[in-house]
């Protein structure tokens, strides 16, 4: 879950920012690749298996992060069908700071066809910060079904909780200051950026940081 905004339509494209603006690539292609294999492994093992898992992706990040689980998932076990494994939680009516962002365009929930009672549901997320977002997937699932267990695998977890939630599985552990902004670019959410986009090549995978203020909608993930 990016430190940016957590609604999907209203977060914009990351573009790559010059070595000058104080950015610096943490993770890159290579890099999330391994470490969402390294997390594939893990939970197979820890759920002995992966037949009765169901990964659930946060928007926006969340969501491809899940797809390419599940694909990791299929190459360790063979005949699991990926598609009826992988959905997306919308939180937005859950989260608590509505009030102070009344204006949010809700998404969509999109359950697997055998849904995710009995299952065991991992939430998937790009950055986990706050855990707020965290909390307020909870609060969905409950309304939703009830999985025999819920787990959560974070790509980058940069500290900062304000909840007593904390990863399953993590791709990074980043420590951060408040100062700091961290963003996640994947060419399934970014798309073409800079001189690509003639050409509408795709953007590198990457994990950035940056030394920027936090904004008023940032700090609550």
């Amino acid at each position: 879950m990016s430190s940016g905004p957590a609604v999907p339509s209203s977060v914009p494209p990351v573009t790559p920012e010059a070595p000058s603006a104080g950015v610096t690539t943490v993770l890159g292609e290579t890099e999330i690749a391994r470490a969402l294999t390294r997390i594939a492994h893990e939970i197979v093992e820890r759920n002995k298996g992966a037949h009765d898992v169901v990964l659930l992706g946060i928007p926006t990040r969340g969501v491809p992060l899940a797809v390419r689980l599940a694909e990791r998932l299929a190459t360790i076990e063979p005949g699991l069908d990926t598609a009826s494994i992988v959905g997306e939680l919308d939180v937005t009516m859950y989260r608590d700071d509505l009030h102070k962002h009344p204006v949010r365009t809700i998404g969509a929930t999109h359950l697997p066809a055998s849904g995710i009672d009995g299952k065991v549901v991992v939430l998937v997320d790009d950055v986990l910060f706050s855990g707020r977002t965290i909390r307020a997937a909870l609060d969905a699932i409950s309304d939703i079904g009830r999985p025999r267990a819920v787990q959560l695998a974070a790509l980058v977890d940069r500290g900062h909780r304000e909840l007593p939630i904390r990863p399953d599985y993590v791709g990074k552990n980043l420590p951060t200051s408040l100062s700091e902004r961290v963003s996640v670019r994947l060419v399934e959410t970014d798309g073409p950026v800079g001189e690509d986009a003639a050409t509408s090549a795709p953007t590198t995978d990457a994990v950035l940081i940056s030394q920027r203020p936090t904004t008023s909608s940032e700090g609550t993930r």
